[in-house]
């Protein structure tokens, strides 16, 4: 059982103060300090240079789809719906080369992805009987207890057991129901709010992803009911050139979250996503977009969104070790964090235990190493100028990637090269 405690950092939580202090940690959960005495804890001393904050959480992702470049519109066109998309992306060179790849092979790439930008959970948004067995094996958490549906118009996808079974399986089970919604501007998609309505299913348990089509009165019917969304800028801009109605969403209430879509569309990860997305509510409405807003969609509104606010999205003592620890390198810790690229992660934990960080925090693992001198099942990688240890081998990962599509293909959401081959991601931008 792992039992330590971070000393002298920064803690930032949602809704409390900044204050620089100890978090301990003692099995899979966070405790008061207190209540981490034994004589044979690790004590890691952070010299209250770097920010402890939750662990991200991105709520939409697409992990099969996370293969580089994105796949868009000719220039000069955006789309009107999802479909022209899904006709493009499979004539595309990006799909013919992603076909290479095995699903497994995609899915370890996601979950790096997510490890690297700091997400130790996130949403796939695909049917349980196309993840459930794959999931499991990410070095990150994927969630599965969800419901789901693709989209609600004729034409989507009819993913899950149908739009009224889901929901109610989420209501029975206290889970969230998730589905693309107002993804577009034609008839069906500009009023998937009064279909859900007319199913008695619009309630706290929606998850509605990317939303562009709402009017003002599906806004406010959303806040209303306690619906959450999830904003994915990149991917709205890329795809439609415009995004959903952010600041009225704000100003209503509504349990706002930030998504990535799939890297087939989307930003290269969450730490790009959030950067965009501040940038894109400044061009779109001449004001700013606090860090602090920004850091709440990403942690505790999210937790709220997949109806997990119990156990992750805060530092509150009883909540599972979730953690990351950044370098601070700005003065505000949601600065910090929003500004943040992928070589500012110092640590990386999921559940209280480090599945990602700099060689000095293996002291946490209490002597458990193995030969290599890391723990069994993990490997290092060496990021910008540091040496990192890391659960799984993503770099093998990436060599066998490399060798299955013929090249050597870069992919900007991993922030290293293997060893022996030149550092073509200088900068972990």
């Amino acid at each position: 059982m792992f039992e330590y405690t971070l000393a002298n950092g920064v803690i930032v939580s949602p809704g409390k103060e900044v204050y620089t202090g100890n978090l301990s940690v003692k099995g899979e959960n966070i405790v008061s300090p207190a209540n981490s005495k034994n004589s044979g804890a690790v004590k890691i001393s952070l010299k209250k240079k770097s920010f402890v904050y939750p662990s991200l959480i991105n709520t939409h992702d697409h992990l099969q789809g996370n293969y580089r470049p994105p796949v868009g519109p000719k220039k000069g066109s955006y789309y009107l719906t999802w479909l022209p998309w899904d006709q493009d992306f499979k004539a595309s060179k990006t799909y013919e080369e992603r076909s290479k790849l095995e699903r497994e092979d995609l899915y370890a790439l996601s979950g790096y992805k997510c490890l690297f930008s700091g997400v130790t959970t996130v949403n796939d948004h695909f049917p349980h009987n196309l993840n459930c067995q794959i999931i499991p094996t990410l070095p990150i958490r994927a969630i599965q207890d969800y419901c789901i549906a693709h989209e609600c118009s004729t034409y989507d996808l009819k993913w899950g057991d149908g739009i009224e079974i889901e929901h109610e399986k989420a209501v029975k089970n206290k889970w969230p129901f998730i589905t693309h919604l107002a993804e577009g501007f034609d008839d069906e998609a500009m009023h998937g709010i009064e279909m859900l309505e007319k199913l008695k299913i619009l309630d706290n348990h929606c998850l509605f992803v990317h939303c562009i089509a709402f009017s003002d009165e599906d806004i406010n019917k959303v806040a209303k009911a306690g619906a959450s969304v999830s904003w994915c800028g990149f991917s709205n801009m890329f795809m439609f050139n415009v995004t959903a109605k952010i600041r009225k969403m704000i100003n209503a209430g509504v349990n706002l979250t930030i998504g990535t879509d799939s890297s087939a569309t989307g930003s290269a990860n969450l730490l790009a996503e959030l950067k965009y997305d501040r940038d894109l509510y400044r061009k779109l409405y001449g004001e700013d977009l606090s860090a602090e807003k920004i850091f709440e969609m990403v942690t505790i509104n999210s937790a709220k969104a997949l109806w997990m606010q119990d156990r992750i999205g805060s530092l509150d003592e009883g909540k599972l070790g979730d953690i990351l620890v950044m370098k601070a390198k700005n003065d505000d810790p949601y600065e910090n964090l929003v500004n943040a690229n992928m070589k500012d992660i110092e640590l990386l934990v999921l559940a209280g235990k480090p599945i990602y960080g700099e060689m000095r925090f293996l002291d946490i693992f209490q002597g458990n190493l193995g030969k290599s001198g890391l723990p069994q099942g993990y490997t290092q990688i060496k990021v910008g100028s540091k040496a990192m240890f890391v659960k799984g081998d993503p770099a093998g990962l990436y060599k066998e990637i490399r060798k299955k599509i013929g090249f050597k293909k870069k992919l900007d959401y991993l922030p290293f090269e293997p060893a022996g081959e030149p550092d073509q991601n200088e900068g972990g931008k």
